[in-house]
C-alpha cells in the first residue's frame, strides 16, 4: 500500500475523532469564555479544579484507550469473537475505576487548601472540583463504549453525541452560571454542574446508540456480564494501566505547572488558563490523529504486516507536523487577539499573548509525541513510553521550568519554556523507539 492511500485511509478514520475531540474541548472553551466575564478570580479557580480533575480522571482514560487496539488487532487477525470479549471485561474494569476516580477525586479536593494558591481561588475551586468528581462514572461509560467501537473503525457516532452534548453543555452553563430561567446563579459551580449533564448526556446517547445498532448486537454491547475473564482483565490493565500512568505523568506535569504558576499570582494563573485552553485545542487534532494511527497500525499487527506498520505510523507524524505547524503560525499572527476572546483584563492579556508564542513553538513537538505514544500503543508497547514519558516532563521539563521562572527571574514564560523542553525529549525519543519497535513482528 502507498503513503498515499495510507494518508487517506487515516485521515477518514480520524477526522470525526478530531471533530468529537475538538467538540469535547470546546466544552472546555465554552466554560471558560463564560466563567471568564465573571473575572480573573474564577477563571483561575477553574483552571486549578479542571488540572487536579483531570490528573485524576486521566488514569481511567488511560486504561480506557486499550480496547481499542486489542480490538483493532483482533479485526486485523480476522479473531472477531474476540472484540466482544475484550468490551464486556473492559466495561467491568472501567466501570470501576469510574468509582475509584469519583471518590479520589472528592477527596482530593480536600486538599487544595495546601497547594499554596491564592486565597480567593480555594474555595470557589474546591467546590467545582467535588461537582466535577461526580461526573467520572458517565465519562468512564462513553469511554468504554467509544473506544470499543473505534476500534471497529466505527467513528462517527461518538462525534455526533459530542457535537450535541456541546449544545447541551451551553445551554446548562446559561442558566446555571448567571441564573437564567428561574434557576439560582452558581457561578463556578454552575459549570461544574453543566460538565456533569453533558457528561450523563454523552454516557447515555453513545449507549442506547449502540446497544439498538443491530451491527453491535453481534458482539453483545448490553450492560451485562456473562462472567469475569481474569485473563482478559490481565491483558486489558496490562496495556491501559501502563497507558493510565503515562498520561498521569504527562497531566501530572502539567498540573504541577499549574501550581507553579499559581505561586506567581492570579494573572498568571489566568493567563495559563487562557493559553492552555486554546493550545489544547490544536492538541484535540492530533489526538485524533492518534487516534486513527493506533487503529492503523493495530490492524497492521493484526495482519503481521512490517512494511504496512511502519507507513501506518509515519504516516500519521507526517499529518501532525503539517497540522502542528500550521496552527503555530496561527498562534503567532493572532497572539495579541485571542486572548481578548476571554477576557477583558489587559493585564491578563498581555501575557497570555506572551505564552502563545511559547505555545506556537512547541507544536510541533507536542503534536509529534501525542501521536507517537498512539502508534506505539498500537503496537501494544506501552512500558518504555512510559518511562519516556516520565523522564521528558519530570526530569527534563519541570526542573527547567522552575529553574527558568523563580531562580532567573523568567515568571511565567520560564515555566512553559520548561513544557517546551519536556515535550521536545518526548517527541525525539518516541519517535525513535517507535522506529526501532516498529522493524519486528509484534506476536498477537
Amino acid at each position: 500500500m502507498e503513503y498515499r492511500e495510507h494518508i487517506k485511509r487515516t485521515l477518514k478514520l480520524s477526522y470525526p475523532v478530531i471533530i468529537g475531540q475538538l467538540g469535547f474541548i470546546m466544552m472546555g472553551v465554552v466554560d471558560s469564555l463564560m466563567v471568564g466575564v465573571l473575572g480573573p478570580v474564577p477563571l483561575a479557580a477553574a483552571s486549578l479544579g479542571n488540572s487536579l480533575t483531570l490528573l485524576i480522571f486521566i488514569v481511567g482514560i488511560g486504561v480506557s484507550f486499550a480496547v481499542t487496539p486489542l480490538v483493532a488487532i483482533s479485526v486485523g487477525a480476522k479473531k472477531y469473537t474476540e472484540c466482544g470479549i475484550y468490551f464486556r471485561q473492559s466495561l467491568l474494569v472501567d466501570v470501576t475505576f469510574g468509582l475509584i476516580l469519583m471518590s479520589v477525586t472528592i477527596f482530593c479536593s480536600e486538599l487544595i487548601i495546601y497547594f499554596d494558591q491564592p486565597v480567593e481561588v480555594i474555595g470557589i475551586a474546591k467546590s467545582y472540583t467535588k461537582i466535577l468528581g461526580l461526573s467520572a462514572i458517565p465519562m468512564m461509560l462513553f469511554q468504554t463504549y467509544k473506544q470499543f467501537i473505534e476500534g471497529l473503525s466505527v467513528m462517527k457516532p461518538a462525534m455526533i453525541i459530542t457535537i450535541l452534548a456541546n449544545v447541551v453543555n451551553a445551554f446548562t452553563n446559561w442558566i446555571l452560571i448567571f441564573g437564567n430561567l428561574g434557576f439560582p446563579a452558581l457561578g463556578l459551580d454552575g459549570a461544574g454542574w453543566a460538565t456533569f449533564t453533558s457528561r450523563v448526556f454523552m454516557a447515555s446517547g453513545l449507549m442506547i446508540y449502540v446497544m439498538n445498532k443491530q451491527f453491535f448486537k453481534q458482539y453483545d454491547v448490553s450492560f451485562h456480564f456473562k462472567n469475569i475473564n481474569f485473563p482478559v482483565i490481565k491483558k486489558i490493565l496490562s496495556l491501559g494501566l501502563p497507558s493510565g500512568i503515562q498520561y498521569f505523568f504527562e497531566v501530572g506535569a502539567f498540573a504541577f505547572a499549574v501550581l507553579m504558576i499559581g505561586w506567581l499570582g492570579t494573572n498568571q494563573l489566568a493567563a495559563h488558563q487562557i493559553a492552555i485552553n486554546l493550545a489544547s485545542i490544536s492538541f484535540m487534532v492530533v489526538l485524533g490523529l492518534s487516534t486513527a494511527g493506533s487503529i492503523r497500525v493495530g490492524n497492521a499487527v493484526g495482519e503481521q504486516n512490517v512494511k504496512a506498520i511502519r507507513q501506518a505510523g509515519f504516516t500519521t507524524i507526517l499529518l501532525a507536523v503539517c497540522f502542528m505547524a500550521m496552527s503555530g503560525i496561527v498562534f503567532i499572527a493572532f497572539r495579541n487577539l485571542l486572548p481578548t476572546l476571554y477576557i477583558d483584563d489587559e493585564a491578563v492579556i498581555s501575557i497570555a499573548s506572551s505564552l502563545l508564542v511559547i505555545a506556537a513553538l512547541f507544536q510541533l513537538s507536542d503534536g509529534i509525541q501525542a501521536v507517537g505514544v498512539g502508534i506505539l500503543r498500537g503496537l501494544t508497547d506501552v512500558k518504555i513510553p512510559t518511562a519516556i514519558t516520565f523522564i521528558a516532563y519530570w526530569v527534563v521539563g519541570l526542573p527547567t521550568g522552575y529553574l527558568l521562572a523563580f531562580n532567573l527571574g523568567y515568571d511565567v514564560e520560564g515555566v512553559w519554556v520548561g513544557l517546551l523542553a519536556g515535550l521536545t525529549t518526548s517527541a525525539v525519543l518516541l519517535t525513535l523507539r517507535f522506529n526501532i519497535k516498529s522493524k519486528q513482528i509484534i506476536s498477537i
